[in-house]
């Protein structure tokens, strides 16, 4: 009996069951890989809660503006009230991590200014940026959403890939505090661990900052189980900056997880924000100094290009799901 292994990406989500079931929806629509018919079993690592105070509810599109970036059920990344703060205090070596992620990723260029910058129309924005800035700017000129959603969704990867590659103690609410990696990867194992002991084969498909977390649980921790495919969607693995503090287990010659036996299959659109940066990373996680990741490039459609149901959605996806499922 196969099992799927899932994990969700950055911005709040909804409750556990409804995001598992969103995912599930979105997986079997019209024709595609229906678990529930299929004796496919399957499991959330749900991780929001760590990072933010309450689960966000199912929005009517209508209530929100922008459409709910086409998604209808899935959260906005306005600004995350209280999130400022964190970057007081850090230590020397975490603040070089943060601002050289920071520049890749655009997050303190002011709004005015990138915008500016990206429609050409300020000749005096560019000076004032620094090489990687630029670099952000031409990347996230190329992603069909407006500068006030970009910035916030860079911002919360830059915090979220801080704190679990830090393991930074967090307190989404009074009252609870957690060790932010140490938590998700207990429940990364925990999720992992739930599968039928004879399930055969076992796929991780994680998203967005769940990437990391996955990437991160099959290289680096001893106790995690084995399984037979990875698949990472829309992914920012590919940053120089969160490879770099995957050492000493990563290397790019040796960057493959030993307890994948079967296929790490990447999967991108080239306009999603989240892994538009550096989409393609097959050469920066080698077997043996071999490409061995198989990085396919999944187009969607409109705004929002890093919606989960669009990329459950997608033809070459939900192909090479089949082809692991057998």
């Amino acid at each position: 009996m196969p099992h799927i292994t899932f994990v969700h990406g950055i911005s709040n989500k909804p409750p556990p069951e409804p995001l598992h079931a969103l995912w599930l929806r979105a997986l079997a629509h019209e024709d595609g890989i229906d678990c529930a018919t299929e004796g496919i079993t399957s499991s959330m690592v749900y991780w929001a809660d760590v990072m933010y105070p309450s689960p966000e509810p199912e929005a009517k599109p209508e209530e929100s503006g922008v459409d709910l970036l086409e998604a209808g059920r899935e959260a906005i990344p306005f600004e995350v009230p209280g999130a400022e703060g964190w970057r007081q205090n850090l230590s020397d070596n975490e603040r070089a991590f943060v601002d050289s992620l920071g520049e890749r990723l655009g997050t303190d260029l002011p709004l005015e200014a990138a915008a500016a910058a990206a429609n050409k129309e300020a000749v005096g924005a560019a000076p004032r940026m620094t090489a990687k800035e630029m670099e952000a700017v031409a990347v996230l000129e190329r992603i069909p959403l407006p500068w006030f959603i970009k910035r916030p969704l860079m911002k919360l990867l830059l915090r979220d890939v801080h704190h679990y590659l830090f393991d930074t103690n967090h307190s989404p609410r009074p009252g609870t505090s957690y060790k932010v990696r140490t938590e998700i990867r207990n429940r990364f194992l925990h999720a992992a661990n739930s599968a039928p002991r004879d399930a055969k084969p076992h796929i991780v498909i994680s998203h967005s900052m769940g990437t990391v977390v996955g990437y991160d649980c099959l290289k680096r921790v001893p106790q995690c189980p084995a399984v037979d495919a990875l698949i990472t969607i829309g992914s920012p693995l590919g940053l120089d900056e969160i490879q770099d503090k995957m050492s000493p287990e990563w290397s790019r010659k040796e960057g493959f997880p030993a307890k994948v036996s079967g296929p790490w299959i990447n999967v991108y659109d080239a306009k999603d924000p989240v892994a538009g940066f550096d989409p393609k990373f097959a050469n920066d996680y080698q077997r043996g100094g071999q490409k061995v990741v198989e990085d396919i490039r999944e187009d969607n459609w409109g705004q929002w290009r890093h919606s989960i149901t669009k990329y459950l959605k997608g033809p070459v996806l939900r192909r090479r799901v089949r082809e692991i499922l057998g």
